[in-house]
């Protein structure tokens, strides 16, 4: 479409209320081309209207590819997307920078939030799914926009198995831990698949068993019969309303959870988390950054601290309540369970030593990991 015709178009849907459907952007293209058009070029014209209009604008093509996890532009000439494989330059070009503020305005007013010179940055779950960071200029060089494609993670170990991201006996020892109702958290880098393989591992929870969800965007679906999912809101624009993990965490223990599962453990919720795992709610899960399983405990600590727990407190609800980390990495080869590691008491701390490793090196915890799962240690 020309841009003076979309010009046109935008103008007159403008003066109609609500919504225009498909229909109605048909009928003023149609119209406003003085029916020059043929019926290619009219849906044609009438997707990139609405893509304009009430979609992504020239970023929604790029949505619609598949396995896009990300969409992010830097500058009106440099637009990017990551398709598992890192990072890659589009040919996605806007006019200029006051396009691209145009469109991460509307984004965010499509979701209820604010985006101008006074409030400059905004961070928001659209309405289809797809989350949205925005920048203005000046606070950034030139509007930023980050779009993180949220697909809902349906894979079974299965799976995952055949795609390689299970290496060796992997498959069998996460079997095992569901089984075992042991409560683990399933870590790694952004983009590494910790989601995923959460989900897969819930569809391995037994059919009579009641899961509890609670995430900020909805990505997990297991394949199983009884999964009750509660989702974070954000403020409206008045700044009242937000409903957050720990309130949802909160809210699922009242609702007779067999396993509690946070989607992503990344602030205050993470007391409550470990406090319901140290009353009797056996094989919670969630997941967590973190860039190795050595590094969970101070992850832990470090969360807990800003939800005002003392550093002793933190450790010792983690060692009662947590056994198994499943740390999960993004490598050139594509991402997969790289290591299982096993919680154990230091003192008045907690670590995590290697039970089992994708490479073969030697795991230091790796008897107590299999005791673990065969039922056979202490916990």
């Amino acid at each position: 479409m020309s841009a003076g015709l979309l010009d046109r178009v935008r103008a007159r849907l403008a003066l109609e209320p609500g919504m225009p459907t498909q229909a109605d952007v048909a009928a003023v293209v149609r119209q406003e081309s003085g029916g020059l058009l043929g019926d290619d070029d009219v849906l044609r014209a009438v997707r990139d209207a609405v893509d304009e209009l009430a979609g992504a604008g020239p970023l929604e093509a790029l949505l619609r590819l598949p396995d896009v996890t990300d969409v992010l532009v830097a500058a009106p000439d440099r637009v990017w997307v990551d398709r598992g494989a890192g990072l890659e330059l589009t040919g996605v070009r806007f006019d200029d920078d006051a396009a691209v503020r145009r469109l991460a305005v509307r984004l965010a007013a499509a979701a209820g939030r604010r985006l101008d010179d006074a409030a400059p940055w905004v961070d928001v779950g659209l309405p289809d799914g797809t989350r949205l960071h925005a920048v203005l200029a000046p606070v950034a060089g030139s509007t930023c926009l980050s779009l993180r494609v949220l697909r809902r993670c349906s894979r079974s170990l299965a799976d995952l198995q055949a795609l390689g991201a299970l290496p060796g006996e992997s498959p069998q020892l996460l079997r095992a831990l569901v089984d075992c109702r042991l409560p683990f958290l399933v870590t790694g880098g952004t983009g590494s698949g910790k989601t995923t393989v959460l989900s897969a591992l819930l569809g391995e929870v037994g059919p009579a068993e009641r899961v509890l969800t609670c995430e900020d965007a909805a990505e997990l679906a297991p394949a199983h019969p009884h999964v009750v999912a509660l989702l974070t809101r954000p403020p409206n624009v008045e700044g009242v309303g937000e409903v957050t993990l720990r309130d949802l965490v909160r809210q699922a223990l009242r609702m007779r959870p067999d396993r509690l599962v946070v989607g992503e453990v990344r602030g205050a919720e993470v007391g409550d988390l470990l406090a319901a795992l140290n009353t009797g709610h056996e094989g919670g899960c969630g997941t967590l950054h973190a860039n190795s399983p050595a590094e969970v405990p101070a992850r832990l600590e470090a969360l807990g601290v800003a939800a005002g727990l003392d550093r002793a407190a933190v450790h010792s609800l983690a060692a009662a309540a947590l056994h198994v980390v499943v740390h999960l990495r993004r490598t050139a080869a594509g991402r997969r369970v790289d290591e299982l590691g096993v919680l154990r008491r230091a003192g008045d701390l907690v670590v995590v030593e290697p039970g089992w490793r994708a490479d073969g090196a030697p795991c230091p915890a790796a008897d107590r990991l299999h005791a673990l799962l065969d039922r056979t240690a202490p916990r």
